[in-house]
């Protein structure tokens, strides 16, 4: 594997620099304040490429590899881990299953509007009472003629509510049978298929998370990617590589959350010197650093594993486990090395500190990380 930055990387970061510091950083409070998810920024993301990433450019995208996209969500979050967020979810979920599952027909109609972000996708995998276990999910599609009628619902669904197109995963067969589920191309509007409550959240609050309601929807044959009891299988793929793009968040926001405290500790005088010259500050920049550039490393190494193709569940989840633990890590002694004024919103380290949390929860907790690492490193 080769370390250094490639001209598209660098490109990249360049890009997201400038578009952060004019259309992200000057609002993101404000919408971090009062839960806006910020839809026209997304759609100036995807005139730049970046909702589209990994998407061939026949289909509208950048064609870039998962190293770029990797490097996309670092910068990204770096400033604002809402915006990374649903940048890595439209990305991962919703467009990336389309792109590995769905047939030809499916992939020229979607990934054309995904990739440009003239629409942006949701993913709905998640319910209520099943979220680590959902072998055990109770929205149903009941085969009827050439439709499937589903009923129930998803949460935590990122862009349930702004999103024009959902990939949604339901049950065909029987509940816990890993071929009982199939996997369904929806879009806003379909009768029977609505938004539901919006979640009042600790972090990430920019990037919007509501419900997924389905009542008597029909949706039609064609609307399924794979065959009947596909989707379980391939929801575990599209989250294997997901889990790199939540490691990449993590390490953004830990970036993020590091440069900030680096600045205060050189800024901040205390008994007539800079406190980075205490040992106390200096040593927890040292830790700071150094599992930062862990975590990088290790989501760079499943990233390209997922680039030649190769197997990569146990390495997205190494990268997904250690990173979103670095990510909280590092935020908590972030907010410490600003003492008091860590505590206030008038400084950078509150932010990434609520960010962060999400890290160790979304697409699978590190509880079940360690489960799947456990899987795989004892067949």
């Amino acid at each position: 594997m080769d370390f250094s930055i490639n001209e598209n990387q660098q490109m990249i970061a360049d890009m997201i620099k400038k578009f952060g510091n004019d259309h992200i950083r000057p609002k993101m409070m404000e919408w971090d304040e009062n839960q806006i998810f910020p839809i026209e920024v997304f759609k100036k993301l995807g005139e730049l490429g970046l909702m589209g990433v990994v998407v061939p450019t026949e289909y509208g995208g950048s064609g870039f590899s998962y190293t770029e996209y990797v490097t996309a969500i670092v910068e990204l979050s770096k400033i604002c881990g809402s915006i990374g967020l649903s940048m890595a979810a439209h990305n991962s979920l919703c467009t990336g299953h389309i792109l590995a599952f769905g047939n030809e027909e499916q992939k020229k109609k979607y990934l054309p509007k995904l990739a440009t972000a003239e629409w942006i996708g949701a993913w709905g995998l998640t319910e209520t009472g099943t979220g680590s276990d959902s072998g055990g999910m109770n929205t149903t599609a009941k085969k009827e003629g050439d439709y499937y009628v589903l009923n129930g619902s998803k949460n935590f669904i990122t862009h349930a509510i702004s999103g024009q197109v959902a990939v949604v995963i339901a049950r065909t067969g029987e509940k816990g049978d890993s071929h009982g589920m199939s996997s369904f191309i929806i879009e806003k509007g379909t009768k029977g298929f609505n938004s539901g409550k919006k979640e009042n959240k600790l972090g990430m609050r920019a990037s919007e998370t509501a419900e997924l309601i389905f009542d008597n929807c029909r949706v039609h044959k064609d609307h399924m990617m794979g065959k009947e009891g596909d989707g379980f299988v391939q929801a575990m793929k599209v989250l294997d590589g997901g889990r790199i793009s939540i490691a990449a968040l993590s390490v953004g926001i830990a970036k993020g959350a590091f440069d900030a405290a680096v600045k205060y500790s050189k800024e901040r005088e205390q008994f007539g010197k800079p406190i980075s010259q205490f040992q106390g500050i200096g040593f927890k920049l040292a830790t700071m650093a150094t599992e930062i550039e862990a975590a990088e490393l290790l989501t760079f190494s499943a990233a390209d594993r997922k680039n030649k193709g190769l197997k990569m569940t146990k390495e997205g989840a190494f990268a997904k486990y250690y990173a979103s633990e670095v990510a909280v890590r590092t935020a908590t002694e972030g907010v410490q090395i600003f003492g008091g004024y860590g505590y206030t919103k008038d400084f950078p380290a509150e932010k990434y500190y609520r960010d962060s949390k999400l890290c160790t929860i979304g697409e699978g907790t590190s509880e079940i990380q360690k489960m799947v690492i456990s899987r795989e490193i004892l067949k």
